[in-house]
């Protein structure tokens, strides 16, 4: 038993990228939330409240600082993913580049890249509303397509992002409520299993 244990490490190690960090899902549900709070300061700052930003970010100003707010919060996001996801894989003999992680790393950015794109497109043809919601999809998508090179736990947290979308696709105008839902407290809660489950 002993052994079949040892052959079963092994292969997940080589098939798998196993140094997913939960608590980096932990600080990017923080920060989400942290850069939701930041867009309702800064529409109600504007004299439009959250569930109006649709209106509201058809002022370049605001759209701007929007942008803004939302790249620091991936940046952070990301940047701390990078730092937390580097120990665990040290811990466990794993690299960060290898080969099973760019893997991992080429099935997430295929459908993020796409959405990404998608929501671009939205934003130029004045679909503002469905941007959030297209977000949320996409992201899920991404989750469940990199979970054959990951913990599969993450497929969970890719169908709760897809549900949560699709959701907030009937709830035109409160966008930025099911965004912080997803990105963070969803994030928050995966990460926090993750951590129990597999770092303690």
């Amino acid at each position: 038993m002993e052994t079949l244990r040892e052959i079963r490490e092994l292969m997940d190690k080589s098939s798998r990228f196993i140094s997913l960090s939960g608590l980096s899902g932990v600080f990017a549900g923080v920060f989400a939330l942290l850069g939701a709070a930041a867009a309702v300061v800064i529409l109600e700052a504007k004299s439009f409240i959250y569930t109006d930003y649709a209106t509201a970010v058809r002022r370049t100003d605001i759209l701007w600082l929007l942008v803004l707010d939302a790249s620091l919060v991936l940046a952070a996001s990301f940047t701390t993913a990078f730092v937390l996801t580097s120990r665990q894989a040290r811990k466990k003999g794993q690299h960060i580049w290898g080969r099973t992680a760019l893997r991992l790393l080429a099935n997430l950015m295929l459908p993020l890249v796409t959405g990404g794109v998608f929501c671009l497109a939205l934003l130029y043809h004045g679909f503002i509303g469905f941007v959030a919601p297209s977000m949320l999809v996409f992201y899920g998508l991404a989750l469940i397509n990199g979970s054959k090179y990951t913990l599969h736990d993450i497929r969970y947290l890719g169908v709760g992002e897809i549900l949560l979308g699709l959701t907030a696709m009937f709830f035109i105008g409160y966008g930025l409520l099911f965004w912080a839902i997803g990105f963070g407290v969803l994030h928050i809660v995966y990460g926090i299993v993750m951590y129990q489950k597999y770092e303690r």
